[in-house]
């Protein structure tokens, strides 16, 4: 039977997002497997593993809101910016005060240009850039406009200082913690990242690697998946009954809500549409010209087998 859904799963150090995925099909025998956001070796934390359907709403949890809590270490840039590489280059960060790290973190909040990092998979001529990197080639990188919505000093003990970091997609937290060694003078790298939030899950609410494998075992792995629309939770959500139920499976436009509904909407607005008896049947794209919603992406409201949503908080 296929399952569909989203497994908050607690990613260890020293393990790639897809070992994690790899370990999940193995264990499952499920066909459709995929996760939602990498994480790099040194990461722990949050990783969604989205199965069967949930897999086409990968996108949604990519874009929303994560929360990281890294360690950088002042005083030592690798080539990597994390721990995991060379140290290519070291200063004396002694001097450096709390107060001087909280000025200097201010040019990277909000909406700011980032430059990604060699070490990283975007492509560069068709080629990884890490690809490129392991052959000792460093190329030149556009800077990114990328949003960083909070960037705290959680605790300061030189050389090492903990950040808070709450931000959108594509923001490389290595870069910042280099970035911010520059910005000092000193140089920097990560020594620890992890990853507390993506989308609606939370770390505290995470499966180890160890406890999903004792439950596929115990046969109770299903009670670890949350059904596919907790993704998509912070959409607004409409009901749909009779002929209009027809109308959103066949991918047809339909008249959500009220009047004031339509009024408000932006064009491309999105809603979460479900049966009148609570299936969710679709993600509906508001067409201002029409004035009604398009189903853009329609599920199954028959699922092969039924998944159980445990409390995310």
């Amino acid at each position: 039977m296929t399952i569909n859904g989203v497994l908050n799963l607690n990613k260890p150090v020293g393990e790639t997002s897809m070992d994690m995925v790899r370990m999940v099909k193995r264990l499952t025998r499920e066909k459709k497997v995929g996760h939602g956001g990498t994480l790099d070796p040194i990461a722990s934390g949050v990783l969604p593993i989205c199965f069967g359907q949930a897999t086409r709403l990968m996108d949604p949890l990519v874009d929303g809101t994560k929360l990281y809590r890294t360690k950088v270490r002042l005083g030592e840039t690798t080539d990597t910016y994390d721990s995991d590489g060379t140290i290519v280059a070291t200063a004396d960060a002694t001097g450096v005060t709390r107060e001087a790290i909280d000025a200097a973190l201010e040019a990277f909040r909000g909406q700011i240009l980032q430059v990604p990092p060699m070490y990283s998979a975007l492509k560069h001529g068709g080629e990884r850039l890490y690809d490129l990197a392991r052959a000792g080639f460093e190329v030149e990188r556009e800077a990114r406009s990328v949003k960083v919505s909070r960037l705290e000093i959680l605790e300061w003990n030189s050389p090492d200082v903990v950040l808070d970091i709450e931000c959108g997609r594509g923001v490389y937290v290595r870069s910042i913690g280099h970035d911010l060694g520059q910005t000092l003078g000193c140089g920097a790298h990560i020594i620890e990242l992890e990853r507390r939030k993506a989308g609606p899950f939370i770390v505290e609410n995470g499966v180890t690697p160890e406890a999903f494998a004792a439950a596929v075992e115990a046969d109770t792995w299903r009670d670890f998946i949350h059904t596919p629309d907790t993704v998509v939770q912070h959409l607004p959500s409409a009901t749909v009954t009779g002929a209009m139920e027809s109308f959103v499976k066949n991918g047809r436009p339909v008249t959500l809500g009220p009047r004031e509904a339509i009024a408000d909407a932006e064009h491309e607005d999105l809603w979460r549409v479900y049966s009148h008896d609570g299936q969710f049947l679709a993600l509906a794209r508001f067409d201002k010209r029409l004035g009604q919603w398009k189903p853009e992406k329609v599920f199954d409201p028959e699922p092969a087998a039924r998944v159980k949503d445990p409390a995310l908080s």
